[in-house]
């Protein structure tokens, strides 16, 4: 019994050295810019579903007070219902200021047009005029004047550790980071040998395709998955391209993400297109749907990348 109770003595100690709790108020940089955080969140608020994966990874519900942007643009799947519980969703797009603090919000997570526009109603300086301190998704911090650069794993990398130091979650988060860190080690080590393949990735639109571009995370996940985004000199993060353009590359594969649709539809206008029907992609049916909170920053960019390597290169056991 002694020796038991010493033994769980020495593992409480040890806990105890490796796990620090934050110490509020924290200081976190947003943007380039210092956010203070003076309290561990107890009404936070998050937008898109990709940042609300962020959260439910670091189980963060008990300190949510509501959802925006949700089931404006996306069908919600049984998965996440589960993980939202009774969290109300206070905007189905963008939320307005009046709902913000209607919600008791005491920290909104958003990013520019993900929840916020510049210039708009709902900034991070309108919302710190309220009290209100913000922190923005990191890839879309370039729409608001920031020097762009390409988008990279490591931008999910620091906003799920961010999170976790803000409401004292950090040893959780730094645990996440190093085994997806793993996980994308593993794909990149078995698609050493192989070609890229060129991906068309086809968000929406019919005159002209929205597409992926250059500083859009989905661009880094397409290429860690054995693929070349065509779009990938395109300057912008999401944005128009042309269907002339589309078919000049000549895709191998088309990437279309998921929103609820009717798959069929979609598969048959880009079937029967005057330009894509003519593209390898659409003639060898080699055509995989992916869901927006796999494309966009969030834990399941992990997935998406074995995913897409799989699809890509079938022959590679992953």
């Amino acid at each position: 019994m002694m020796r038991s109770f010493l033994l769980s003595l020495i593992t409480v100690s040890l806990f105890a050295t490796t796990t620090q709790a934050t110490t509020y108020p924290i200081t976190v940089q947003s943007c380039g810019q210092p956010v203070t955080i003076t309290h561990r969140p107890e009404h936070a608020v998050i937008h898109d579903i990709n940042m609300a994966d962020m959260a439910f990874a670091l189980h963060l519900q008990p300190y949510i007070s509501g959802f925006s942007g949700l089931s404006g643009w996306n069908k919600l799947t049984p998965a996440f219902k589960k993980q939202q519980e009774n969290i109300p969703e206070i905007a189905p797009r963008y939320p307005t200021m009046e709902q913000l603090l209607a919600a008791k919000t005491d920290l909104f997570f958003a990013g520019w047009n993900y929840g916020m526009h510049p210039g708009g109603d709902v900034t991070p300086e309108t919302l710190a005029a309220q009290g209100i301190p913000t922190l923005v998704l990191s890839e879309s911090c370039f729409r608001n004047g920031q020097k762009p650069a390409p988008a990279t794993l490591d931008l999910l990398y620091q906003d799920e550790l961010r999170l976790g130091q803000v409401f004292d979650r950090e040893t959780e988060a730094q645990a996440l980071i190093t085994g997806w860190k793993k996980r994308v080690a593993a794909v990149q080590h078995r698609l050493k040998n192989t070609t890229p393949l060129r991906v068309f990735l086809y968000d929406s639109g019919l005159s002209t395709p929205f597409t992926a571009g250059g500083y859009a995370l989905a661009s880094t996940l397409i290429s860690m998955g054995g693929g070349e985004n065509i779009f990938k000199d395109l300057p912008a993060s999401w944005g128009n391209a042309s269907w002339e353009a589309a078919a000049l590359q000549d895709p191998e594969a088309i990437l279309i993400i998921d929103y609820g649709q009717n798959r069929q539809n979609i598969f048959n206008f880009l079937q029967h297109h005057n330009l894509m029907s003519e593209t390898q992609a659409i003639k060898n049916r080699k055509i995989l749907f992916v869901r927006y909170d796999e494309m966009t920053p969030s834990p399941y960019n992990i997935d998406a990348i074995e995913k897409i390597a799989s699809f890509l290169h079938p022959d590679v056991k992953l």
